[in-house]
């Protein structure tokens, strides 16, 4: 992983010297059981305590002779502690100690992406208060539809998060478990109890039956909970970015005192945050299929998912881990334009309230189809018209038609521009989010 994308927190999770540390601490708590049981002698499983360490070159030169990474450790790991180490790893397979390190690993990572979530929501909720009643115009298919608020923008992106934060905590829960279950998860030369008793001390959950694998329908639904927070990242990232476009302009990255937004012109201010952010959560996405691909392995177990799982665990961790950092910073720098929002808002001379017209001349008894031919017509004049339009535009030209004036009167069809209907539900919608 590169440093660029990388946050020391995370990137630690994923050193050599953490996993062999978790791999080490796996065989000696594997062995203070069996001590316990009496299936070893106590006085190795307290050497292997005491004396037990490695040496990540020595590891990887054993390994390049063995072609095997467990068996290059325990070798390892044997120079040191001397004979009692003839009593590690007894009746165990290379699976129980990979995957329970794996397990470990994962659950670490989902504490840090946990809290970024949650940093997220807190930097969300706190500008959707801010700007809970300015008004900003609600666009679908990118183009102008009825108002809204900017803080209900925003309050929609954090109950997004919300839900995404217990999917990574529904997905830390499923992942954590242990497996001590031997060769084909038998326990036929291991007791069960020393599963239970390694992942008592790990923090985690007892695999109920594994086979020489932690069953990867956990790992896909992991990196699946990955994906969809991380598409909720990109939704957000690309909101920003779309609202900083110069002819829109409501909001846009902090930049920097010192900043510089291109090589070539020196007035371009960029989205180059939430224009990375985009790029990182397609990489966390890439995660997602090969983790669904992994679940099928050959019976008891294969080694396919391996090498994928060398790649996407750190890679996916790392990747939305700073992701979600950055967009927390993003957030909470964002500048707000509240005046170009009113301007935006304007900038069609009053076709947003085309709706409320509409439904006026249905309650007046026109049908539907009449109502809508009518405004319709009179909305695509204003649309059509060179700006700047009016702010009375599409009024003007409704008072204007004898189709309209028929049917409503001029303090009826007035009322159907006031824009504080589209706002009265907001404390509402508020309430449902917030509590």
């Amino acid at each position: 992983m590169i440093p660029r994308y990388s946050r020391p927190e995370m990137t630690a999770i994923w050193s050599p010297e953490t996993r062999y540390s978790i791999w080490l601490e796996i065989e000696t708590l594997a062995m203070e059981a069996m001590a316990e049981l009496g299936v070893i002698p106590k006085d190795a499983a307290k050497a292997y305590r005491a004396k037990a360490k490695f040496d990540v070159a020595r590891i990887d030169e054993i390994e390049r002779e063995v072609k095997h990474d467990v068996i290059a450790f325990l070798t390892s790991v044997a120079e040191n502690v001397g004979p009692e180490s003839r009593f590690a790893h007894q009746g165990m397979t290379s699976s129980d100690v990979l995957d329970t390190c794996l397990a470990v690993q994962l659950a670490r990572a989902s504490d840090l992406l946990i809290a970024g979530c949650e940093r997220v929501m807190e930097a969300l909720k706190k500008r959707a208060f801010e700007y809970k009643m300015t008004p900003t115009i609600g666009r679908s298919h990118g183009i102008h539809a009825e108002p809204t608020t900017f803080g209900l923008k925003l309050a929609g992106h954090y109950a997004e998060f919300a839900r995404n934060l217990e999917r990574l905590k529904a997905a830390k829960k499923e992942i954590a478990t242990c497996a001590i279950s031997g060769a084909v998860g038998t326990f036929a030369q291991v007791d069960p109890r020393v599963e239970h008793y390694v992942a008592d001390k790990l923090g985690l959950a007892v695999e109920p039956i594994s086979t020489q694998v932690i069953p990867r329908d956990r790992h896909a639904a992991f990196f699946s909970a990955l994906a969809v927070t991380a598409s909720g990242v990109e939704r957000l990232a690309t909101e920003v970015r779309h609202l900083q476009r110069t002819e829109v302009l409501e909001a846009e990255e902090y930049f920097e005192p010192g900043q510089k937004g291109s090589s070539a012109m020196p007035h371009k201010r960029n989205p180059v945050l939430t224009e990375n952010l985009c790029g990182l959560a397609r990489l966390v996405r890439s995660a997602a299929t090969p983790a669904l691909e992994n679940v099928a392995l050959w019976h008891e177990r294969d080694i396919s998912h391996s090498s994928v799982e060398r790649g996407i665990a750190p890679d996916a961790t790392i990747h939305l881990d700073f992701a979600l950092q950055r967009l927390a910073t993003v957030v909470e720098k964002l500048v707000v334009y509240p005046e170009n929002m009113a301007r935006n808002l304007a900038l069609l001379g009053g076709l947003h309230n085309s709706q409320r017209v509409l439904l006026a001349l249905t309650q007046a008894g026109v049908s539907r189809e009449d109502a809508y031919r009518t405004v319709q017509r009179n909305a695509m004049a204003v649309w059509q018209s060179p700006p700047p339009r009016a702010p009375t535009a599409l009024i003007d030209k409704l008072k204007a038609d004898k189709d309209v004036t028929a049917k409503l009167d001029a303090k009826t069809l007035e009322a159907c521009f006031d824009d504080a209907p589209h706002f009265a539900r907001v404390e509402e919608v508020f309430a449902r989010v917030f509590g």
